[in-house]
């Protein structure tokens, strides 16, 4: 039996079933700003609050749920929290109101941070470490995918369908992605000692320099998976939008042609590096784009429509490389630790990105959010280079 064999059943069913979970929810993302000032008359503030209150549940589960992932069977609890989060696909179509719908959001948020730091940990528990940069890559890219081409196929189906069609084909999504998750089978997991319990056992304290650095880096690209349709709205791109996402989807796919090997041949600071500069030029043009529509229509287009594709090749050459430089830093009975306090900076940051986007788009416009979050990639750029590659260099175990 080949040990270093990567495609084996259970790594393509999880593949799945990770797909799937994110498209479910990833259908929704961009939607939900039109569901909650249609139906329920928000302003684009309180969009912000009731987008980003599921982030906040999400992060403040997941340090539990490493530390739990770290001391019983991974993949009981992997399942548990893929089913509450399938479930709560049905409760949005009862919403009536947005107090309930907040409740709702935020159980699933719950759900959310127990599910992908279980996920990304049972992943790396069933493939081989010598290919561990290659095969988080892969699993990065079929999250990464169903983060581009579900909100590209939510705006399509905004066009023709109804919002309850929407939510159903989420839940029939993430229901087929708990059947998927059902087939992994998963390494015994050999007894643990448990320690005292102490802050460690929560977070990864030698990634926290590396945590804030990629929350720095989430707080546009929140911005840009939740607000790019109404910024383009904005700057008079009113057509297919929708094909923002599937660039996005093709840069990613095509980052992974090298980027998992690059690590696993040790290049983990040079290639988020990389991805980190590419990125920055991107959110710079994104932000010119409302001062380019001005005296070129046509150029604004093509411009705003390349960003997408490098976006998803800037972020799609980080994820993995940022996953296994965490997974790097931490002892294998700390890996949910490492999985949870990895996810843990991207929510943080995602959920930023969610509340400040909204803000500044109500106080100025679209334009000034990206601006805005062009900055602070280039601060997350200095910061890299400056504070955690040297501190991943002097500290990894890998």
């Amino acid at each position: 039996m080949n040990r270093d064999r990567l495609v084996t059943p259970s790594y393509c069913c999880i593949l799945l079933a990770n797909f799937l979970l994110f498209f479910g929810f990833y259908l929704l993302m961009p939607v939900m700003p039109f569901y909650l000032t249609e139906v329920f008359g928000a302003g684009r503030a309180t969009v912000g609050v009731a987008l980003s209150c599921y982030v906040i549940a999400a992060l403040s589960i997941r340090p539990f749920s490493g530390y739990l992932l770290d001391t019983f069977a991974r993949k009981p609890l992997y399942l548990l929290a893929y089913f509450v989060f399938t479930a709560i696909f049905a409760g949005y179509l009862v919403a009536g109101t947005l107090t309930l719908f907040m409740i709702f959001r935020v159980v699933h948020g719950f759900a959310f941070g127990a599910v992908t730091v279980s996920g990304n940990t049972v992943v790396i528990d069933i493939m081989p470490s010598s290919r561990r940069g290659e095969g988080i890559g892969y699993y990065g890219l079929a999250n990464n995918i169903a983060m581009s081409v579900g909100p590209m196929v939510g705006l399509f189906m905004h066009e023709s369908c109804s919002f309850e069609t929407i939510f159903l084909c989420s839940l029939a999504s993430c229901a087929l992605g708990f059947a998927m998750a059902c087939l992994v089978r998963t390494p015994a997991k050999e007894p643990v000692k448990r320690e005292p319990v102490s802050l460690d056992r929560f977070i990864l304290l030698k990634g926290l320099p590396a945590g804030l650095d990629l929350l720095l880096l989430s707080i546009p690209y929140g911005m840009t998976t939740t607000y790019v349709a109404m910024y383009a709205a904005e700057i008079g791109i009113t057509s297919k939008v929708g094909i923002f996402f599937t660039l996005m989807a093709v840069g990613m796919a095509i980052s992974r042609i090298f980027s998992g090997r690059q690590v696993d041949k040790g290049r983990v600071t040079q290639v988020i590096a990389l991805g980190m500069y590419l990125v920055c030029v991107c959110f710079f043009v994104l932000s010119s784009c409302a001062a380019i529509a001005v005296w070129n229509p046509v150029l604004c287009k093509y411009l705003f429509f390349a960003v997408a594709l490098f976006l998803g090749v800037g972020f799609g050459t980080m994820f993995p490389a940022f996953n296994t430089l965490f997974v790097n830093l931490a002892p294998n009975g700390q890996r949910g630790t490492a999985t949870s306090t990895y996810l843990t900076s991207w929510d943080v940051g995602i959920g930023a990105g969610l509340l400040l986007g909204g803000y500044i788009a109500q106080i100025g416009s679209f334009d000034k959010a990206y601006l805005f979050g062009a900055c602070l990639t280039v601060v997350s750029a200095l910061y890299f280079k400056l504070r955690v590659a040297p501190h991943f260099e002097k500290n990894k175990l890998r």
